[in-house]
């Protein structure tokens, strides 16, 4: 049941050939390199018409992320149901969400180097492209588990590339003191996607076969990249060049940054700290995220309706969750609201493994959905206004690779666990678990301090 946004791109260019295509394509933004920093020209700061700007990127990521989404949930339930097996959903997981760990930390550099913009279009594309190859194996009568599980895995190397660039390009089209609000409407905006594509994904199964929601994400794919290539005009973040780099030394540069990124977050206590806690959260919220459907199969039954109405009730109640941190935005210590966002998750996994009846599991489901975005809302924003700019893409890259690396080692613990002892008793434990491990964080003075002082430097 866990969401994988799927915008994102991959175009690498080193910065001497940011100039030469200036000159073959007037509008393209130009940097003069000197010895130490790369100046953007004719670009201003952040305009006033920010608000334009968030509408049609909002917009284009909403309308590629519904595609994504019917793809999720097609390929979810269609191993789901084949299998019913934990392996094989860990197996899912694994391919789905390890690729993304290994390409993370070259995204993250990529993010502070390139235009976001075209780094967010390219794994659109990719991913578009993906698709349409297993739309047309499928037709062609090549319906294998393993064609699913290779287009799992490319487009978790796209979410590798879009989870640093979108997460830096925010603050690019945000100014900082409408963060929080910005993110919440686009948290309610992602909720309503995945409160209407679980339904729109069980219904054209119904009558379609999965190749057909494997073109629609094709083509929602294309419409979001023309959003975000056409109408989102933003300006780009001076990227920082060391002395003596050339185009001839651009590969080791790539891995010096990459060094740069793990120290800066090494000398950043809260941000090492936060990071932490993200990657032992992820790690026993595999159970809940990723087993709550492979139990209603096994408890309640193998019918689709019974897992579209579990993704269904999950995103309405992060709608719910969405539009409450829109309009509270959580405490005023942001770590207070992440631990308590846990503390639910925690108390809400052992309720998963005693509920017995399913409109009560259901009604579980939306209490899990809303605390989602308060830990995803906050955590994004502490990263966003805690972070400097020039490192943004390299931190949100680290968070991707914690996300991507905790989850998976949880399903190779709780998944094969799964095919022997009942996954009731693997939810009760894992949010024993999670509830007791926040007492320690909360007590933690670097969190405490870090989530209610204002931006510092390491």
């Amino acid at each position: 049941m866990y969401y994988v946004p799927q915008s994102a791109y991959i175009t690498v260019y080193i910065y001497k050939m940011e100039c030469l295509i200036f000159l073959v394509f007037p509008h393209h933004p130009c940097y003069i390199i000197s010895s130490n920093t790369a100046y953007n020209l004719g670009e201003t700061p952040l305009e006033k018409n920010w608000k334009k700007n968030v509408a049609w990127f909002l917009s284009g990521q909403t309308i590629s992320l519904f595609g994504s989404m019917l793809v999720q949930y097609a390929i979810m339930w269609h191993i789901t149901l084949k299998t019913q097996s934990g392996s094989m959903m860990t197996l899912f997981v694994i391919v789905g969400m390890l690729p993304t760990f290994f390409i993370s930390p070259f995204a993250g550099v990529w993010a502070d180097r390139h235009n976001r913009k075209y780094l967010i279009n390219g794994a659109d594309s990719i991913i578009a492209l993906a698709s349409l190859l297993v739309a047309i194996l499928f037709l062609a009568g090549f319906e294998q588990l393993w064609i699913l599980f290779a287009c799992a895995t490319v487009r978790a190397l796209g979410q590798g590339v879009q989870t640093p660039a979108v997460g830096a390009f925010i603050p690019q089209l945000v100014p900082e003191e409408h963060l929080t609000k910005v993110n919440g409407i686009n948290a309610s905006i992602q909720s309503c996607i995945m409160l209407v594509s679980p339904m729109a994904s069980g219904a054209l199964l119904t009558f379609a076969s999965i190749e057909y929601l494997f073109f629609i994400d094709v083509i929602t794919a294309a419409i979001g990249i023309g959003f975000v290539s056409f109408l989102v005009k933003v300006p780009s973040v001076p990227k920082t060049v060391e002395t003596g780099e050339s185009e001839n030394s651009n590969a080791a540069s790539y891995f010096h940054d990459l060094k740069k990124g793990f120290s800066y977050i090494s000398k950043h206590k809260f941000i090492l700290r936060l990071i932490i806690l993200s990657g032992v959260f992820l790690f026993f919220a595999a159970p809940p995220a990723m087993l709550t459907p492979l139990q209603a199969t096994r408890n309640f039954g193998a019918e689709v309706w019974r897992l579209t109405a579990i993704e269904i009730t999950f995103s309405a109640g992060m709608l719910g969750g969405g539009l409450l941190m829109t309009l509270w935005g959580g405490f005023k210590n942001k770590i207070h609201t992440i631990i308590l966002s846990c503390v639910f998750f925690g108390i809400e996994s052992i309720v998963f493994g005693l509920v017995a009846n399913f409109p009560v599991y259901l009604a579980v489901m939306v209490i899990c959905g809303v605390t989602m975005p308060l830990y995803n809302t906050t955590s994004t924003v502490l990263i966003q206004t805690k972070v400097d700019p020039a490192y943004m893409g390299r931190v949100f890259s680290v968070f991707a690779m914690m996300s991507t690396i905790c989850m998976p080692l949880g399903m190779l613990l709780f998944g094969p666990l799964a095919d022997h002892i009942s996954i009731d008793w693997i939810l009760i434990g894992s949010g024993m678990v999670t509830v007791l491990l926040a007492i320690p964080f909360m007590a933690n003075r670097e969190l405490r301090e870090g989530g209610k002082a204002p931006a510092t430097s390491p």
